[in-house]
């Protein structure tokens, strides 16, 4: 699972590096694919980053075309970073090498090695989640101190 976690990093900033993106920024757009459209704050807390930062963070991808800043229709105070990631032709291109190969690597698998597979890495997901918020609330403690 290391070796994996290492090898997803470096293929990220590979990705990030060939869309023109610094890591936090390709970080964040994944973050906002994953989980939808998000507040600044929210993504503030998601990150790590101080919210001065996800304020240019934002700036530069907004500028880009990969986010759109929107009004919150339930609080007009606040503003929802809405992801267009998707729709951008050059990130679809440059992963549909590693689509087609993870496509051809399941097909060698069986439906029911298939479920075990994606079972276990939901689960793996929910325990990696549980480590960054521990690792968060015990820099969170020092910064603190």
């Amino acid at each position: 699972m290391r070796g994996l976690g290492t090898r997803t990093v470096l293929y990220q900033q590979n990705v990030a590096t060939s869309l023109g993106l610094y890591n936090n920024d390709f970080i964040s757009i994944d973050i906002l694919r994953e989980r939808g459209p998000i507040t600044a704050g929210e993504l503030s807390k998601l990150t790590g980053l101080t919210t001065g930062s996800v304020t240019a963070l934002i700036d530069r991808l907004e500028k880009n075309g990969y986010v759109r800043r929107q009004n919150d229709p339930n609080d007009r105070r606040k503003v929802i970073i809405v992801p267009l990631y998707e729709n951008k032709e050059e990130v679809s291109h440059t992963y549909l090498p590693l689509h087609s190969a993870m496509v051809k690597l399941a097909s060698s698998y069986s439906e029911e090695e298939l479920t075990l597979i994606t079972t276990f890495l939901e689960q793996a997901s929910h325990v990696l989640d549980a480590q960054i918020d521990q690792l968060s609330a015990k820099l969170s403690s020092k910064s603190s101190s």
